[in-house]
């Protein structure tokens, strides 16, 4: 059981939190959840033994091994395979001792390091290794790649990978979830409520922390709190309890009027009927979220852009890609004032190359794209985090843009997006991920955009941020295309999917619970692809061997056969050389007394060497003419 007492933390002369006290038993499954800034991080650094903390104690049972993702991923010559693999230390220090103690001949040694290994699983670990880096979206080929060949979002799976083969007691994972596309998302969800150890999980996706989570460990108002149920009830409960609070009622009561106007509006305009009963579904759930973030320290809205024209933007026969190579092509789609599509499809499938070439910062290798003469497009990607001016605040930012209006009402405006005091005259080189983004989208709503191409607005923003925003798109009057793995904006914000797919983008005729069941259909086919050809392949290499073999039997049957008639003519001459020399012994003139006793001598040494010689060929004659019997016969399969 790890067990927090009487904790108490402070960073840069500010209170995290004081007086905790929670214990977690043994194999929970643990969501952290808090607004930025509110000591997450701090918590798994207490937890990692990396912080001490101002007062109390992290107790964690003797022999614990704890596993997190590294925030960096050396430039290592390893394969991606054998990276992985080292985040089983035993693992690795057992695969060295074996080495060693082979060297020395230490059998017991050998022996008893053999069954440690087959105790920890080691002769599966490879292949248990290779299935988690298959359900992270790496090929068969990606696993021997060297792990710095890989660009960063895919370095940051890599860690992920490593953290979880690790035999781990506690497993402390913060945000694992960026980078991943859906796909990989309902596998780890999978393997996070498989696993036996305790796990602790800071997620700003809420359908993830349904799904994984079985308690929440809350972080709020410098106190940390133990909650039983997934992150929905934890919401539900923590609503009940603003609700209960007068001022938060009367602030609940209007955030609850706007969710009902919208939802009627999008009653009247429902035209697919699958999508609208999981956006109604997800709408249902609002009332409660809403109130569950009623204090928010985000509030904004989009305004009515100056002019909307209908259609916004379409392409016809379209393709794009880069360097002149089609990535994209046969590209139809029409997007119309008060559009809501989200684009769904795996990492790599081109959904950033379509919202690219939507904006204008892809070319067209064929086809037209046609957009509204007053179009006004506002366009929101990671890159876009770098084009923000390091020295500059986020007040000079928009002074910049509207010298014009008065200070105050810039100030006001970049409240809504917490940028209040002393935050809003900041450099924003400075500022976290999170904060960059918060300031981009604070810019992109500012320019009354027609159009709204969103490619993972929500990476980096914590869960206020993301309701405030999922809010705001819900009152948008112009057209939104939407890149999102946050399954719950999509299902609030997106009325038609489209599937980016095998080169192409089409309508997706169904919701993301069947987007889901299609991923886990695609998995399964290429999974099923996979195991074919490796039966083929298995099927090709044993037909290799079972030739290869026949061959050498063939060569040594024929190898035999030679020797064996090199023997026989070889025994035919020495059954002659011994016919003359018995001839030349029985001759009486050589026994004569006068005879040469030195040549008896040399004939009886000579016939000897002889006998010995015939004896020795026909031994081999035997052998080979047995080995031959028990050879395969030629025709043999």
């Amino acid at each position: 059981m790890l067990a927090l007492q009487n904790l108490s933390l402070a960073r840069a002369g500010k209170i995290l939190f004081e007086g905790a006290n929670a214990r977690i038993h043994s194999g929970w499954r643990v969501g952290l959840a808090g607004a930025n800034g509110t000591g997450k991080s701090s918590l798994f650094a207490l937890l990692s033994g990396t912080l001490v903390p101002e007062k109390g104690d992290v107790l964690l049972p003797p022999g614990w091994v704890l596993a997190q993702v590294l925030q960096e991923t050396p430039a290592l010559a390893d394969s991606a395979l054998d990276f992985v693999l080292a985040g089983d230390a035993e693992l690795i220090r057992l695969e060295e001792e074996m080495r060693a103690a082979e060297m020395d001949g230490e059998g017991e040694r050998i022996a008893a390091l053999h069954v440690r290994y087959g105790d920890i699983g080691g002769y599966s670990a490879r292949a248990r290794a290779a299935e988690v880096l298959a359900g992270l979206g790496f090929s068969e080929a990606d696993c021997a790649r060297s792990a710095a060949e890989f660009s960063g979002g895919w370095r940051a799976r890599l860690n992920l990978a490593r953290a979880l083969f690790c035999r781990a007691d506690l497993l402390l994972l913060d945000e694992p979830t960026n980078h991943l596309d859906l796909d990989a998302i309902l596998w780890l969800e999978g393997w996070l409520r498989n696993i036996s150890a305790t796990l602790i999980v800071v997620s700003h996706d809420r359908n993830f922390l349904d799904a994984v989570a079985g308690h929440i460990l809350a972080i709020e108002n410098r106190r940390i709190t133990l909650h039983g149920g997934n992150y929905s009830t934890y919401e539900k409960t923590r609503a009940e309890r603003l609700a209960g609070e007068q001022a938060a009622h009367a602030a609940q009561q209007r955030q609850i009027a706007r969710l009902t106007r919208y939802i009627e509006r999008f009653r009247a305009k429902a035209t697919k009927a699958r999508q609208a009963q999981s956006r109604l579904k997800a709408l249902a759930r609002m009332e409660v979220i809403a109130a569950a973030h009623i204090d928010s320290p985000f509030c904004f809205s989009f305004a009515a852009p100056a002019q909307l024209p209908d259609p916004l933007l379409t392409l016809t026969r379209a393709a794009t890609g880069y360097h002149g190579e089609e990535t994209l092509a046969g590209l139809e789609m029409r997007i119309a004032s008060g559009s809501r599509i989200g684009l769904i499809g795996r990492n790599g499938a081109g959904k950033s190359t379509l919202v690219k070439l939507l904006a204008g910062e892809l070319p067209l290798l064929c086809g037209e794209r046609q957009k509204a003469r007053t179009l006004v497009i506002g366009y929101f990607a990671q890159h876009q985090l770098e084009q923000l001016q390091a020295d500059a605040s986020p007040l000079q930012h928009l002074l910049r843009r509207e010298p014009e209006t008065p200070e105050q009402a810039l100030r006001d405006y970049l409240g809504g997006f917490d940028f209040r005091g002393d935050m809003a005259t900041m450099p924003v080189g400075a500022f976290s991920g999170g904060e960059k983004s918060r300031l981009v989208l604070a810019l992109l709503i500012r320019q009354k955009p027609d159009l709204l191409l969103l490619d993972e607005p929500t990476n980096h923003l914590d869960l206020e941020m993301r309701e405030a925003l999922c809010l705001a798109l819900q009152e948008y009057v112009g057209g939104v295309v939407l890149v999102s793995h946050d399954r719950h904006l999509l299902a609030a914000v997106a009325d038609e999917l489209w599937l980016v797919a095998d080169g192409g983008a089409r309508p997706f005729a169904g919701n993301l619970d069947d987007y889901a069941d299609w991923l886990m259909t695609q998995r399964a086919l290429r999974q099923n692809a996979r195991m074919e050809a490796e039966e083929k392949s298995a099927r090709r290499r044993q037909r290799a061997q079972s030739a290869a073999a026949r061959q050498e039997i063939l060569q040594k049957r024929r190898s035999l056969a030679k020797e064996l008639e090199k023997l026989e003519t070889r025994l035919a001459a020495l059954a002659a050389e011994a016919q003359a020399l018995e001839t030349s012994l029985a001759d009486p003139a050589l026994y004569a007394p006068k005879a040469d006793c030195q040549r008896q001598e040399a004939l009886a040494r000579q016939q000897k060497e002889i006998a010995a010689t015939q004896e020795a060929a026909e031994c081999r004659w035997l052998e080979i003419q047995e080995i031959l019997e028990k050879l395969p016969p030629p025709s043999s399969s």
